[in-house]
């Protein structure tokens, strides 16, 4: 029993160590607004193409369980996906920076860092070293900005993983962190990524990957459902870089082709409905495809439908004064669906996009006030834990 509690008070410890940082006082949500409208498909090149990638997917790693999220290896996991039409494979393992199999050329430094019981994730790319301090339970916005602030000073650029999968998150946090360059998008769950228009809604600026968040190559149902088609020469990092912070490139949700039938996921794997054209022209927005829809949605400001067009393989939107920001998505009658990064007013002249990289203000007295409780809160469970091991 005496074991027992102190295993209990190291573990409300660690919750509390963990948990120190700085109290924010978040900028309050504010709606894009400019007479210019940005967009990310500018450097669009149709007679180049797209490239097919998946950014998220783990693999064995050296070591014992629970080390081991996945039982293949980097190079049998490349291989799954090439052979069903992808050019770039990166590896996101939890903590820990991955070695390419076979081509140093196309390595990625990219992790997915976090060991939080919520599963507040992220997805580092571009760090020399992993970062291993991580709030074990992030309950509030000013933790998770903290975990997003530090990451940032040692990386090129995050995203922010699985939102809907995230336990205890809610609106008022995604409509108060930032930091983060990229969303994840279509997280299993639902194609409506209503959690991705709160920030934008917000003012939180933001492109979308869909990613399946590989754990099990051998399981159909779970490989090359998610995927993204990113305009890039090559599938160096310093292209991929280049790329995503670019915005130059849409996210699909892919049926499981096949149901089972290896053969049957890869044919269909390698005729997907492709995005022919998108753009702005004047502040009318449009997307082309390259086979017809059921239907062609465009979202807007608190997730509103701005336009709806059906049974069509093209859909042009004008901005209307009042609209903050517009995106596309493209619903197929076979399940596939396209999701396009958002066009968003801002100011041309003061900005070259509707980013905001201004940090958020720390309210040093709340800061003070908290982390003093936290110290005497460890002072506390120390004492307590000593007790027990000087009992009989």
């Amino acid at each position: 029993m005496r074991i027992l509690k102190t295993l209990i008070l190291l573990f409300v410890l660690a919750l509390v160590v963990t948990g120190v940082g700085p109290v924010y006082s978040f900028r309050s949500p504010e709606a894009f607004h400019g007479e210019d409208i940005f967009n990310p498909y500018a450097s669009l090149d149709t007679a180049q193409g797209w490239k097919r990638a998946v950014f998220h997917t783990h693999t064995r790693v050296k070591g014992p369980w629970p080390m081991n999220e996945c039982p293949y290896w980097p190079g049998h996991v490349d291989s799954v996906y090439r052979s069903l039409g992808y050019d770039i494979v990166t590896f996101s393992n939890h903590n820990e920076i991955t070695t390419h199999p076979y081509d140093t050329a196309l390595q990625v430094n990219v992790y997915e860092h976090g060991y939080s019981i919520p599963q507040y994730h992220l997805l580092v790319f571009g760090s020399r070293k992993v970062i291993h301090w991580d709030p074990l339970l992030p309950l509030t916005a000013s933790q998770k900005q903290f975990c997003m602030d530090y990451l940032g000073r040692s990386c090129d650029f995050i995203q922010m993983n699985h939102p809907y999968r995230v336990r205890f998150s809610r609106k008022s946090h995604l409509e108060k962190i930032s930091g983060y360059q990229i969303m994840e998008l279509d997280t299993h769950i639902s194609t409506e990524n209503e959690y991705w228009d709160w920030a934008l809604s917000a003012g939180h600026y933001s492109f979308g990957l869909a990613n399946d968040d590989l754990h099990h190559p051998e399981l159909h149902e779970k490989t090359a459902i998610r995927c993204n088609f990113v305009q890039t020469p090559s599938g160096r990092y310093e292209d991929i870089k280049k790329a995503l912070l670019g915005g130059c490139y849409y996210s699909m949700r892919v049926p499981d082709y096949g149901n089972g039938d290896w053969e049957v996921k890869r044919v269909e794997n390698h005729r997907l409905p492709k995005v022919e054209n998108i753009g702005l022209e004047g502040k009318t927005i449009f997307m082309k495809l390259s086979a017809q829809a059921d239907s062609i949605r465009v979202n807007g400001q608190d997730h509103a439908t701005l336009a709806l067009a059906c049974n069509t393989d093209s859909l042009a939107y004008t901005f209307r004064p009042e609209d903050p920001f517009a995106r596309m998505t493209a619903f197929f009658p076979d399940g596939a669906v396209i999701y396009s990064n958002p066009f968003a007013r801002y100011d041309a002249a003061s900005a070259p996009d509707p980013f905001n990289n201004a940090p958020q203000r720390v309210n040093w007295v709340l800061t003070i006030l908290y982390n003093l409780l936290a110290l005497a809160v460890t002072g506390l469970l120390l004492r307590a834990i000593v007790k027990l091991f000087r009992k009989r």
